[in-house]
């Protein structure tokens, strides 16, 4: 038997984690389950277990050290327990080259697994369960699969609308789900049961579709209320009256308070989202802006010289 700490590629003064992480990269490597068919492969593993069977125990490590048991774990004076007995490690009728399945860990406290085979804080179970999912160490319980997340962009005519609408997720599959009317920008549609597989019987993960509404020529989303700039005429503003406003429905007629400012704000109720999700629909929000004519006209520009000899104003007063 070689040194363990040669075995396992580490210095004398290595730490407890150090010798863990060593053994697991071994173990992993050389694990009889990844190569069947390499009978030098399960050797080198038997050999890193037995090594590490050694360094992982506090107190074998200093017995070894100090000299008192070999490489194998045998007492080299009288009075210590010998090989095969408690706190060694013993072949199970292995032929040459045999595999994991003929090694057992002895830890003081019986085969690991039928007793909890922990000595000296060591679990051998422990280690193969998170190297490979519990093959050689205990039995996962089932475990519920994971949600996946994911994203979906519609018009806003059929967010107001309602619609159905196909998503692909990164599983593979594609869907058509269906987007209820009224539906919010960022809003999330649970789909039960599409998300990753379960492990261990476990049942699979969701699949949470976030919505997103996509920019509209003119109408802006603010939760369920929609904004609209709407150009005015001088002449509408000045003298007020009915304008034809767009809104998620079709045109309705609105009325403009004469000597309107452009800027001001004028709110349409229920001409929103429409109601949806226990919520009552959303408003339209119109902002007028004045727009002057194309091109020159000297009528007007006659008149705004004539204002502004006769009857100047500074609306920017306010500002200091």
């Amino acid at each position: 038997m070689r040194d363990p700490y040669t075995i396992l590629g580490v210095t004398k003064s290595a730490s407890a984690d150090e010798i863990k992480k060593a053994f697991r990269k071994l173990a992993k490597k050389y694990h009889p389950d990844q190569n069947k068919n390499d009978p030098k492969a399960q050797e080198k593993f038997s050999e890193a277990s037995a090594a590490n069977e050694i360094l992982s125990d506090e107190k074998k490590r200093g017995q070894y050290d100090r000299g008192e048991i070999d490489a194998e774990g045998k007492p080299k004076s009288p009075g210590f327990e010998g090989f095969g007995g408690p706190g060694g490690f013993r072949r199970q009728g292995a032929a040459p080259g045999g595999g994991f399945e003929h090694f057992e860990f002895d830890l003081g406290g019986g085969r690991a697994g039928a007793a909890g085979g922990r000595a000296g804080g060591f679990d051998a179970s422990d280690i193969f369960s998170d190297l490979f999912g519990g093959a050689r160490g205990r039995t996962r319980a089932p475990q519920r699969g994971q949600d996946l997340a994911e994203t979906v962009t519609i018009s806003l005519n059929d967010a107001a609308r309602g619609a159905s609408v196909r998503v692909a997720l990164s599983t593979g599959k594609t869907l058509d789900i269906a987007v209820p009317a009224g539906m919010e920008d960022g809003k999330q549609i649970r789909l039960k049961g599409q998300g990753q597989p379960g492990q261990g019987g476990g049942p699979a993960g969701d699949a949470m579709i976030t919505v997103k509404i996509a920019k509209h020529p003119f109408f802006r989303v603010e939760g369920r209320d929609v904004r609209l700039d709407l150009p005015l005429t001088l002449y509408e503003a000045v003298l007020g009256g009915k304008v034809e406003v767009p809104t998620l429905a079709g045109k309705v007629e609105m009325s403009v308070p004469a000597g309107t400012n452009g800027g001001r704000t004028l709110r349409l109720r229920g001409k929103g989202l429409p109601a949806g999700d226990g919520k009552a629909a959303g408003d339209l929000l119109v902002t007028l802006r004045i727009v002057l004519p194309d091109g020159a006209t000297p009528d007007l520009e006659e008149l705004m010289r004539k204002w502004r000899d006769e009857r100047p104003y500074d609306p920017r007063k306010d500002f200091g």
